[in-house]
């Protein structure tokens, strides 16, 4: 079968994988010139089923709410006249309460578990460099009564298979040295030995080469523009160069999946939220951190990748505006530095903001479309890294008629 998938950021990189794995020849088409030039580029790079948890939660109004007179909040509402933003927010705020929250937290840990196990099996295969580390991952609480609290609430994520420990002071220096110095600033850590982290960029376009090796097509600097139809299927793809036919197609577009699904008479509950990063080079600095981690108080996840360290904060919902001053960083940046005051040369970062493409409850919208042979694989929000392959695996099958091995209750929510 002849697939074409529309997107080349992480999820349609894997999704490329999986349907060439399956023996399908495979067209890749996406606007930049290069794999994970968008949202991809500089995420967090957490492989992170210990951090399922659905960002709408009851706290999540207040937050919100808050965030219109401080800055200091980890969630940030930026208003815009867009009816689309309005409508996603209502749908956002349906999903703030306890029993919903909780639901949405166990199913994305349920896709994140899974999609750990699809991407071992990935790398034993194709042996793709990516600066990961498989050492697990801290996440790091600065009061005793926000630790007591996160680990109750760690139940939803053992459910459904996470490992997460609690650490005291001195065990947060053992499992990263370079955390030794500051150790008393926490109260302690919930460890997840399962977690990773790597450079998702990294791996995308190093998979790309991969697959371009073994017959997948990818067509870059080329954006798709609408479809053409025959019946109840999609005939062909256009684009602004040319017309691409295929047997079946996969929107992986990530924040612009509902741009093109409106040509496809569909809605999807898609809106971006905005995140901000820094990748600081090591650059002789002797003290980078050792593993990945979440300082929780301050929400700021940070990764070593080799030579580099990559720290990611905020999310704001503000559009599609992508702009950024050094004003958006200043917080990161002390954050950093306290953590992690030799750990690389913080002078030097580079600044970068992206899209996250978010559904109301945080989880993908996977599965068919209203014609036969198009499907979703979008919508993996602030987890695109971490969910990748799992819903890479799933639309294969779902491709190929076989049913997933995992329940998709939740995953199926365009209109």
């Amino acid at each position: 079968m002849k697939v074409l998938v529309l997107g080349a950021g992480i999820v349609g990189v894997t999704t490329a994988y999986e349907l060439n794995r399956d023996g399908h020849e495979v067209t890749v088409i996406d606007r930049e010139r290069l794999p994970a030039s968008f949202t991809s580029y500089g995420n967090a790079g957490l492989f992170a089923p210990g951090h399922a948890y659905a960002w709408s939660s009851p706290a999540a109004p207040g937050i919100l709410l808050r965030s219109l007179w401080r800055n200091d909040q980890a969630l940030r509402l930026r208003t815009t006249a867009d009816p689309k933003f309005w409508s996603w927010m209502r749908k956002f705020w349906q999903q703030c309460t306890a029993e919903k929250a909780a639901l949405n937290t166990q199913r994305k840990a349920r896709l994140c578990v899974y999609s750990l196990g699809v991407f071992h099996q990935t790398l034993a295969r194709a042996r793709i460099a990516y600066d990961g580390r498989q050492d697990g991952l801290l996440y790091l609480y600065r009061n005793q009564k926000a630790l007591d609290g996160a680990a109750a609430k760690a139940d939803l994520l053992r459910k459904e298979g996470c490992v997460l420990d609690v650490l005291g002071r001195d065990a947060i220096a053992d499992k990263d040295p370079a955390l030794g110095e500051v150790k008393e600033k926490f109260a302690g850590a919930l460890y997840a030995p399962h977690d990773e982290s790597g450079d998702c960029r990294l791996f995308a376009r190093n998979m790309a080469k991969w697959l371009e090796g073994r017959g997948v097509i990818f067509k870059f600097g080329t954006t798709v523009t609408g479809f053409q139809f025959a019946g109840d299927r999609i005939e062909a793809v256009s684009t602004d160069r040319g017309r691409q036919t295929g047997d079946a197609v996969v929107l992986a577009l990530g924040v612009y999946s509902p741009h093109l699904a409106q040509k496809l008479g569909t809605r999807l509950p898609i809106y971006p939220v905005k995140g901000y990063s820094i990748t600081a080079p090591v650059a002789g600095k002797n003290n980078p951190p050792g593993i990945g981690g979440i300082d929780e108080e301050n929400l700021i996840a940070y990764a070593p990748y080799g030579d580099r360290v990559r720290a990611t904060a905020t999310a704001e919902f503000s559009g599609y505006e992508r702009t950024h001053s050094p004003e958006d960083f200043r917080a990161m940046l002390s954050v950093m530095r306290e953590l992690f005051p030799n750990g690389a040369n913080w002078e030097k970062s580079e600044y970068w903001a992206g899209l996250r493409p978010m559904t109301p409850e945080g989880t993908p919208i996977l599965g068919q479309g209203r014609y036969r042979n198009l499907w979703f694989n979008t919508g993996q929000g602030h987890m695109g890294w971490t969910m990748s392959h799992g819903a890479a695996r799933i639309t294969a099958d779902l491709v190929a008629g076989k049913k997933p091995q995992i329940s998709l209750d939740g995953m199926a929510d365009a209109a």
